[in-house]
């Protein structure tokens, strides 16, 4: 697992001319302008790495756990992330893409 805060260190480390505060704007720039598209309803693609989108689930009838009464579930709309064929290969153990 990575946190936020790793990534920002790992990146300042990584790219020592710039200072650690700027790498953290950036980042948190980047995450906060994927929030807000997805909040407009549109989708957000990072080439080789993945799209996130928007799901929409209808309502439904689910249950307590507790009590086994059922209960309403409202429709709402969930955060989708599908990774690219580059990301899912990489994950798999290949470095080559196209080999997969």
């Amino acid at each position: 697992m990575m946190l936020k805060s790793q990534l920002i260190d790992k990146l300042a480390a990584e790219y020592p001319h710039l200072r650690h505060e700027d790498v953290e704007k950036v980042v948190n720039v980047i995450l906060e302008e994927i929030g807000d598209a997805l909040a407009r309803g549109d989708r957000v693609e990072l080439r080789g790495f993945g799209a996130f989108s928007v799901r929409n689930r209808d309502a439904r009838r689910g249950r307590n756990p507790r009590t086994g009464e059922p209960v309403k579930v409202p429709a709402k709309a969930v955060p989708f992330f599908k990774a690219g064929k580059e990301l899912r290969a990489r994950v798999n153990g290949g470095d080559d893409p196209e080999a997969r």
